[in-house]
């Protein structure tokens, strides 16, 4: 079964924002520069055990309606991207590589609700 294995907060202001999750539950942040030169925060999150948990990233905000998106893992982002459109979803992103750590993919279900898809490899390019 597919279950979500990582979320991604837009931030207006990363430092604002880093700061409220950090103080609020105690997450920790890790700067990421892609490829592009694109700035992204890796978030750690642990469990009331302290236990690792789920992961996320936080990014700046690509426009006014870009949302908080849950990411499920999936073994083929293609595959499940055929299956979203034949199930009446829609692909609004379609794969893309984040290199040497997987594919993920933009959708929305059939309630307009957007979500990705994650593909783990890392040999992507």
């Amino acid at each position: 079964m597919s279950n979500i294995v990582h979320f991604e907060i837009p931030a207006d202001d990363l430092e604002r924002s880093k700061k409220f999750y950090s103080d609020m539950f105690g997450w920790k942040f890790e700067k990421f520069t892609f490829p592009d030169g694109m700035d992204y925060l890796i978030i750690t999150t642990t469990d009331d055990q302290g236990s690792k948990a789920i992961s996320g990233g936080m990014m700046r905000r690509q426009n006014p309606q870009h949302v908080m998106t849950n990411f499920i893992g999936v073994k083929s982002v293609d595959e499940y991207s055929t299956k979203i459109s034949q199930s009446g979803g829609k692909v609004v992103m379609a794969k893309k590589a984040v290199p040497g750590m997987g594919y993920f993919a933009l959708c929305l279900d059939t309630e307009n609700n957007s979500f990705g898809l994650w593909e783990t490899d890392p040999n992507a390019k």
